[in-house]
């Protein structure tokens, strides 16, 4: 069984920010350590994430890209329609992959069962073997530090990094900041 993946995404005050490990586990065995499992979209406006397989990660980054395009960069409707065409797949519907979209004014959980899921803050949300480490720690360090969005969730993924063997330290992030 495959295990991997630890993805956090925060829409902050001023940025919107998603970071990944970059470890794909096989049973008890690192088949890959720098894997890749985030991506800007629409021109760097729309940051998506995903865990899962990595066939399965490209197959439903090409799909929602498509939708994403036919919706004009309206992530809200491009989620919708992408979790309606998701989940009508036979075949996708199965896989035991998520999805994390964000942008400055939303974030969201995308699942092949349907869900279309924003975070009850309004702003963190995590998925991936290390994904409860990973929200626990960016839930703490938000409310009892000062660090920007980016250094959130960089830390956040360093504390799940040093729990869950599935997570490691080979941290990705993009950032979207609000423009002055």
């Amino acid at each position: 069984m495959f295990h991997a993946t630890t993805i956090l995404a925060y829409k902050g005050k001023n940025a919107s920010v998603i970071g990944g490990d970059g470890q794909v586990s096989f049973g008890n065995t690192i088949m890959k350590g720098n894997a890749t499992k985030i991506r800007q979209l629409d021109n760097g406006k729309i940051l998506a994430g995903f865990a899962g397989s990595t066939a399965d990660a490209f197959n439903l980054f090409d799909m929602f890209e498509r939708i994403l395009e036919g919706a004009k960069g309206d992530l809200m409707k491009a989620a919708v329609e992408f979790s309606k065409e998701w989940r009508k797949d036979k075949y996708l519907r199965k896989l035991e992959a998520m999805m994390i979209v964000l942008n400055r004014e939303h974030v969201f959980l995308l699942s092949g069962t349907g869900d279309v899921l924003e975070p009850e803050d309004g702003c963190l949300v995590a998925i991936g073997s290390g994904g409860n480490y990973a929200i626990s720690a960016a839930r703490a360090l938000k409310a009892h530090s000062n660090l920007s969005e980016l250094e959130l969730v960089k830390e956040s993924l360093k504390i799940a990094a040093d729990i869950c063997i599935y997570t490691n330290h080979n941290i990705k992030t993009y950032e979207i900041r609000d423009e002055k």
